[in-house]
């Protein structure tokens, strides 16, 4: 390479970074849990696109975590070893079978594919599950909430649990050490079995567990959008309860939403509810004025 496309490259990248550095020291010491998840995490330059933004992150003096989902991986292989699963209101019911698959993916392949992406983008990451040091324990789900109610509702999911308790003490050696956890969503239970917990619940739970400045859900939509389909910039917990309530947010949203309004009800700043997919969503979202999402405070 010449000196000149040299210079060239070097210039575009302080160019970039001029528009993020008005706003990078408030979050100088700050924990950031993102939650990674959706068509971002399966294309590659988008993934390279993530892993770049949070060694950046990390190198402007934020700490991050990296939580990350695996869904369609899980059911490639599923579907690979011929493993028939059935789903209950959406969710899929994980036995034994299915466990030990969930975990091979969600540890293996796309925990280790995530830390060598942010490897290679300049920081050093290391993957973990939430058995890991007993990071995360749980217990089984035994009724959920129907989603176009407020009943609750008696289910069997198998080896499907939520997070009872997180231990601190993992993330923050390995942040202290300057190193970036990124963390596969299972969990172990006081009877010893592995449980599979949706990702968005366990960064919700993690970022509540370390009094995090922000928590960010990547996802494959603009943020919460408003009875005429604009997004909406900004909510309070209240708020957000009521348009739950008034139907305006639906499907697969409201769990989303709860988990934001728990996270900030439990010690995190704010939360917020971004598309994944738009370039550096995460810088834009952090360290510009606009932000990107829907952004859920208390």
């Amino acid at each position: 390479m010449s000196y000149q496309n040299e210079s060239n490259q070097w210039l575009k990248k302080v160019e970039f970074l001029s528009e993020f550095l008005p706003y990078m020291h408030q979050y100088n010491g700050s924990s950031i849990v993102i939650k990674y998840g959706g068509h971002a995490m399966t294309n590659k330059e988008m993934q390279n696109s993530f892993a770049k933004d949070i060694a950046l992150l990390q190198q402007v003096g934020t700490k991050p975590v990296v939580v990350h989902g695996g869904g369609p991986q899980i059911e490639t292989m599923l579907e690979k070893l011929n493993i028939k699963t059935d789903f209950v209101d959406g969710l899929r019911v994980t036995d034994k079978d299915t466990v030990n698959v969930v975990e091979m993916v969600l540890s293996g392949a796309i925990n280790k594919s995530i830390v060598a992406a942010i490897t290679s983008a300049g920081a050093k990451a290391v993957g973990i599950s939430g058995k890991d040091g007993g990071l995360i324990k749980a217990e089984k789900i035994k009724s959920r909430r129907d989603p176009n109610s407020a009943i609750e509702k008696v289910v069997d999911l198998g080896f499907v649990g939520k997070p009872t308790n997180i231990e601190n003490k993992v993330l923050n050696a390995l942040m202290e050490g300057s190193l970036i956890p990124v963390v596969a969503p299972l969990g172990l239970g006081n009877d010893g079995q592995t449980y599979n917990i949706n990702a968005d619940t366990v960064a919700g739970a993690i970022s509540s567990s370390l009094n995090a400045k922000r928590m960010l859900m990547l996802t494959d939509v603009p943020g919460v959008l408003d009875k005429n389909g604009k997004l909406i910039k900004e909510l309070s917990s209240e708020e957000a309860k009521k348009l739950i309530d008034q139907k305006v947010i639906t499907s697969g949203m409201i769990p989303k939403v709860e988990t934001c309004i728990e996270t900030v009800e439990n010690g995190t700043d704010a939360a917020v509810i971004l598309d994944g997919r738009a370039p550096h969503a995460t810088l834009m979202e952090l360290f510009t004025e606009h932000g990107g999402g829907t952004l859920i405070r208390k």
